[in-house]
Formats: C-alpha cells, sequence, structure tokens
C-alpha cells in the first residue's frame, strides 16, 4: 500500500503483522509512564547525497542495522524533536503546533550540517503515524502520545566532515500524567561547574550531544538533594539560561498586574514552543511579558524580598513545572511559599484545555489527524 509525504516522496505502508493485544495494550494505557513502551509502528526516510530524501516507510518497529563506523556514532550527528497526540474531548485526534516542531527541526539540521527534512513531510510522517497507531493514545486526564521524530547520520566512514547518508525515523510511546498526584514543586540546584551551552555553539539546536552533557550536572544536582539542575550562562557566569532542557519563567508580583520575564533567545538556550505558547496566552491573559536576561543574583534578591511570586520551567513533557526551592553555593532560597502559584496553575491549564479541546482554538495551533 502507498501514501505520500509530499508531492514528490511516496510513502510506502506495511502494516505491522504482529500488533501488541488489545488487552495488554489496554493494561500498559492505563498506567504508561514516559518513554519505556512504544508503539507497533514507526516510519522512516533515507536520505542519500545527490539523490535527496527516498525510500520512505511506514512497518514495523524494529531495531536498527547500522555499522560499526556509522558517523552518528563517532561524531554525534543527532538531531531530535518531541511532541504530543491527544484524544480531543468532542471527539476525534489532534496534535500540537506540529509545524513548529518541523520549522525548528530544519534549524537543528542546518546548525549540524545535516539535510533539512521538507516541513510537510516531517508533518505528515508524524499523522501517519498516529493515525496508525490511533489506539495506542491513553484516554484520561492529562494523558497522551509522545511523538519522537529523529535524524542520525548513517554513513559509513571515519572522515570527520558532514556525512552523505541520513535516516530519519519518527517513534512514538503512550504518555501518563505528568504530576499523576498533582502539581508538585521542584527543587533545582545551579550548576556553577558545568555549562550547557555558550555562544556560537549549538544551544539553541535540538541536537542530542547537548543532552549527553548535561547528565553530569544533573547527576550532581541529584546528589545535592535536589531534582533538577538550572544552567547559568557560560561567559559572565551570572545570568539564568534553562532548567534542565526545559526554558524557565519568573513571575514578578501578583494578580493581574503580575509581570512575566523568561530569558531571551541569545542563541544558547532552545526556543520552545510550549515557551512561545506560553508568551502568547500570557499576553492575552493581560499579563506583561518581557523578554531579557535575569541574574541569579536577581532572581534570590526578589524572591527573598517577595516581589519574585512564582517561577516555573515548561516544555513538552510536564507542559509547565513550578520551582519551589532553589540551591546554590552561593545561598538557598525559596519562591514565596515553596507551593505552586495561581499563575503557573492558570497558564497550565489554559494550555492543556487548548490541547485537548476544551478550549476553542483561536490561533491554529491544534492539527486534526483524525
Amino acid at each position: 500500500m502507498t501514501d505520500r509525504l509530499s508531492a514528490d516522496l511516496p510513502l510506502t505502508v506495511e502494516p505491522a503483522r504482529r500488533r501488541m493485544h488489545a488487552g495488554e495494550r489496554a493494561r500498559v494505557l492505563d498506567s504508561p509512564g514516559f518513554g519505556q513502551v512504544f508503539t507497533d509502528h514507526m516510519v522512516s526516510l533515507r536520505w542519500v547525497k545527490g539523490q535527496g530524501w527516498c525510500e520512505a516507510r511506514l512497518s514495523a518497529y524494529a531495531p536498527l542495522t547500522l555499522d560499526p563506523s556509522a558517523t552518528v556514532l563517532h561524531y554525534g550527528q543527532a538531531i531530535f524533536e518531541g511532541l504530543k497526540a491527544y484524544h480531543q474531548d468532542e471527539g476525534g485526534i489532534a496534535t500540537f503546533r506540529p509545524d513548529a516542531n518541523a520549522r525548528r527541526f530544519g534549524r537543528s539540521a542546518a546548525r549540524m550540517a545535516m539535510p533539512a527534512v521538507p516541513e510537510d513531510a516531517f508533518v505528515a510522517a508524524v499523522d501517519a503515524l498516529v493515525d496508525i497507531d490511533r489506539d495506542w493514545i491513553p484516554t484520561g486526564a492529562e494523558k497522551s502520545l509522545y511523538i519522537r521524530p529523529f535524524m542520525i547520520a548513517t554513513e559509513a566512514f571515519l572522515g570527520v566532515r558532514p556525512a552523505t547518508r541520513y535516516l530519519f525515523l519518527v517513534i512514538a510511546s503512550p504518555a501518563g500524567a505528568y504530576f499523576p498526584q498533582g502539581v508538585e514543586p521542584v527543587s533545582v540546584y545551579i550548576s556553577e561547574d558545568y555549562v550547557r551551552a555558550a555562544p556560537g555553539g549549538t544551544g539553541e539546536a535540538k541536537a542530542a550531544g547537548n543532552y549527553a552533557a548535561s547528565l553530569l550536572a544533573q547527576q550532581q544536582a541529584a546528589e545535592e538533594g535536589c531534582d533538577q539542575v538550572v544552567w547559568i550562562d557560560a561567559v559572565e557566569r551570572r545570568y539564568v539560561e534553562e532548567m534542565g532542557g526545559m526554558n524557565l519563567f519568573f513571575v514578578l508580583g501578583s494578580g493581574p498586574h503580575a509581570e512575566l520575564v523568561t530569558p531571551e533567545l541569545t542563541g544558547t538556550l532552545l526556543p520552545g514552543i510550549t515557551r512561545d505558547s506560553l508568551i502568547t496566552l500570557a499576553h492575552d491573559a493581560g499579563y506583561r511579558v518581557t523578554e531579557r536576561r535575569l541574574s541569579v543574583d536577581e532572581w534570590r534578591d526578589a524572591a527573598t524580598r517577595g516581589t519574585l511570586t512564582e517561577t516555573f520551567a515548561c516544555g513538552t513533557a510536564a507542559v509547565i513545572t513550578p520551582v519551589g526551592h532553589v540551591q546554590a553555593k552561593t545561598g538557598d532560597f525559596t519562591i514565596a511559599d515553596g507551593g505552586t502559584g495561581p499563575i503557573t496553575l492558570q497558564l497550565r491549564q489554559q494550555l492543556l484545555d487548548i490541547q485537548h479541546g476544551r478550549v476553542v482554538d483561536t490561533r491554529g495551533w491544534v492539527h486534526r489527524v483524525a
């Protein structure tokens, strides 16, 4: 069976002969966790220098075969994206802003000297996988199907240069509620020993190596009794950048006159799609939103004075994660009473309502698949 990803890229569809039994799948979907079990199918495309994208296929989820000299294993040409598919309250299935993921994937590819996947083919590949594996989308509050598009260099070659062969894949995994017992604030540790990204580096690309380089600092944060690491800038070692792999927001003041501050995109931060969505929602709610640099000293001083009332991080997995306590070599501090603030909860609920189809989408963010 053949479909199409774009006008010039046919998709060969080979449904899996063996799929997880409905009863077993129901048990998985009852408590799916995150990134532990994968759906029955995947989408793959190959790119060959001089030929372009070819061999588009939707087939059974299966292990890959790579040559030991595949360049991704030696030089790390690997990028990825993350988005979700949701049951809509009035029926049907939708993803959230897949076009924005497609554009960011293209920017990541350009930074890593990799070929761009056509944006329409990226979205169509996600749609095809979601459609065939729709039975894997869990129902229930905040449950979803997490979708992972990614690309790796597959050329068998040990020279240091961009590869001549790449593989783009889309896989998916059912995801449960990030906070099944209610939204809980996290504690964070400010990393003063390590940096996530430097000017001119790969910080604004969603490159696999960025996450590998973060693991030691995350381990250090855990050893200090914290849930997450907070990165500061690589040059002055003063300004807050990200929490783990999530963007940060700081709430100054309270009520309708509150101001939301988020670190500006300097080239070292990932331009989060959730971040961008929350800026829009906050503006619509009447809050002032400022994108600027905010130092650790300002964060601590404002929290101590009580003028900073909330801090939260945002990303695809958790949508919004409140920050309750901050630990650092230069001194610890607590955000307000250490709980979850009202603006954090308001924006989180507004975004979830749009994603799950509980309110009218006036911005064209919701992409209907079925």
